[in-house]
């Protein structure tokens, strides 16, 4: 497991030594996509960096038997920061981790590696792939009493709140900022105490290590002022519930070019660009558990309510599950897909793999772009029936993503039997359960 210092590890431990940081937060993933942290002292960092710091994988879930549970993490210095939210009495300092085997080996388990796996796929095929989410979450007043939720404001879609909440917003984006993570935008969205903010394209593996990070800054700063904050994407019942629309674009790995583009095209698709479109079209069921994993996911994939329902493609309308936006004159090269079904309460790195690796089988398949779906489908009824509909439980999309060779080779076997193992409990523990809906619509009536 020994290593050589790097340049970039030497950089990092003089920084922390400069700035006088008492801790580091050594950060990697689960499964599920819940960040797990071991804290060391400053002192230990050269130490990890040289031998990686030990763990026990047995205890985290979906990671490893307890015949092979010791695991070690490498600390990547390219992500290293202060955490803004967390400089009281001792400055801490944040590295997201690799997870290694005793033998050194790349865990296969690692939601982290199986990313950089499919990145590897994109880079042998000579593309960049590059990503910019939109991220959704609700901002709840403390004390939480679950059964009668109170959201901070009562404000719509792009409100300017006279709430804390716009602070708070506003200082999750500086946050983020100090930590060399750019939001170009956020707002207020539709719900009641809900929110969104817009970030920078960022490579994909950057882009998912951003996304655990925002998650971590929106819940720390909310809390910090009394609030708190979910990325539970359907809190609230007939709302509109909190999305992770995806925007993602294909570089040539080699001159940087937009390989989605051309400008010939009615949409400014090109040949490769309306490929992978049908790629992430024909696998939308299969990798939908993994984009959507909660049994609460759909709840808010449900008509009527802007979430997609129906596996087709547009421009303008909204209600499709993947959009091609228009672009304006002066930047033909910004040509992007946005996928829609992806929640904020997915594992990033899981997500953006399976994403890149079905529009990648699409290029590799050459496969038929269908037409647009510009119209509303959700009151069409005879085009509506033809159409191919994402599922409408975590049941369904299991049973789908249990049949996909694509998804399983994305994920690597470890990943794919973990993940399916823990939604399936998940699953089956709801299934079990009576809920307040029923024993109202049925006690007293049979």
């Amino acid at each position: 497991m020994t290593a050589q210092l790097s340049e970039e590890a030497q950089k990092v431990i003089a920084r922390v030594q400069e700035a006088e940081i008492a801790y580091l937060d050594l950060q990697f993933t689960d499964v599920t996509g819940i960040i797990k942290t071991v804290q060391i002292p400053a002192r230990q960092l050269e130490q990890s960096f040289m031998h990686g710091t030990w763990f026990d994988g047995s205890a985290i879930e979906g990671f490893a038997r307890i015949a092979e549970s010791d695991m070690y993490l490498r600390p990547d210095a390219a992500t290293f920061a202060l955490l803004p939210w967390e400089q009281q009495e001792d400055k801490i300092g944040r590295l997201i981790c690799d997870v290694y085997t005793p033998t050194g080996e790349p865990f296969a388990g690692d939601p982290r590696g199986v990313l950089k796996r499919a990145l590897e796929v994109a880079q042998q095929m000579g593309y960049r792939y590059v990503v910019a989410p939109e991220l959704e979450f609700f901002m709840f007043r403390q004390p939480l009493n679950i059964a009668a939720l109170q959201t901070e404001d009562k404000n719509s879609y792009f409100d300017m709140s006279a709430s804390d909440s716009h602070s708070v917003r506003r200082q999750i984006s500086e946050a983020l900022e100090a930590m060399g993570i750019l939001v170009e935008s956020g707002h207020h969205e539709v719900g009641w105490g809900q929110h969104e903010l817009d970030f920078a394209p960022l490579d994909a593996l950057q882009m998912a290590d951003a996304v655990m990070t925002a998650r971590l800054a929106v819940k720390s700063i909310a809390q910090a002022h009394g609030l708190f904050a979910t990325f539970m994407p359907k809190p609230i019942p007939r709302v509109a519930g909190s999305g992770m629309h995806i925007h993602q674009v294909l570089h040539d790995a080699y001159n940087g070019t937009n390989c989605l583009m051309d400008s010939d095209d009615n949409y400014g698709l090109s040949t490769i660009g309306r490929a992978f479109l049908a790629g992430q079209l024909d696998h939308a069921r299969a990798i939908c558990a993994v984009l959507a994993p909660l049994v609460n996911s759909y709840k808010r994939l449900v008509a009527g309510l802007e979430a997609p329902v129906y596996v087709t493609w547009a421009q303008l309308n909204r209600s499709a599950l993947i959009r091609v936006p228009r672009v304006r004159g002066e930047y033909p090269d910004s040509v992007r897909i946005e996928l829609r079904c992806v929640d904020p309460s997915c594992n990033p790195y899981l997500a953006l793999a399976v994403m890149v690796r079905a529009g990648l089988d699409g290029i590799a398949r050459g496969l038929e772009l269908p037409g647009a779906a510009e119209e509303e489908l959700y009151s069409f009824n005879s085009r509506r029936r033809l159409l191919t509909t994402l599922p409408t439980s975590l049941h369904e999309a299991l049973e789908a993503l249990e049949q996909s060779d694509l998804v399983s080779d994305a994920l690597g076997l470890n990943v794919f039997e973990r993940f399916l193992e823990a939604k399936h409990l998940e699953w089956n523990e709801y299934a079990l359960e009576v809920s307040p809906w029923e024993l109202e619509r049925y006690l007293t009536t049979y």
